[in-house]
């Protein structure tokens, strides 16, 4: 069975939506603050891996966030190098130019655990989803 596109990109916007969800957990236990203004570090053995369960939540936010990241990247230069639709392709654009963004507003709400934080890092994070949204029914629109 070959994996059409729209199944890969659906993927992608479904992983995101898990990781807002890890991430509203991640800052319910306050777990962002385990890393004591360290990032990309946090503790544990050589500051990679988690060291208790506070840290591990940090940990696997982070690490889902990498999978999906890339998966951002792939679905977009996949949509683009395949010849989808300009739309399609310049919503895959948006959610890569706010993907390094999102990051570093991600490494802000280690530095400054506080609201203005938290909600841009989260507003980012939908930003991102939306366009992934957008290219999943444009996707589906395209039939392909």
């Amino acid at each position: 069975m070959r994996v059409r596109f729209r199944q890969v990109v659906a993927l992608t916007a479904a992983l995101t939506v898990g990781l807002i969800l890890i991430g509203v957990y991640t800052k319910a236990m306050g777990a962002g603050l385990t890393c004591a203004g360290r990032w990309p570090f946090c503790d544990g053995w050589l500051g990679l891996f988690p060291a208790d369960w506070a840290s591990f939540i940090e940990w696997f936010h982070r690490f889902v966030a990498m999978i999906v990241g890339f998966m951002i990247l792939g679905t977009t230069g996949g949509a683009w190098w395949n010849g989808h639709e300009d739309r399609i392709v310049y919503a895959g654009v948006v959610a890569v130019i706010v993907l390094p963004v999102q990051i570093l507003l991600g490494a802000n709400t280690i530095f400054n655990y506080g609201a203005i934080a938290q909600v841009a890092h989260h507003a980012a994070a939908l930003v991102i989803l939306v366009a992934l949204v957008l290219m999943t029914a444009w996707s589906y629109d395209e039939g392909y």
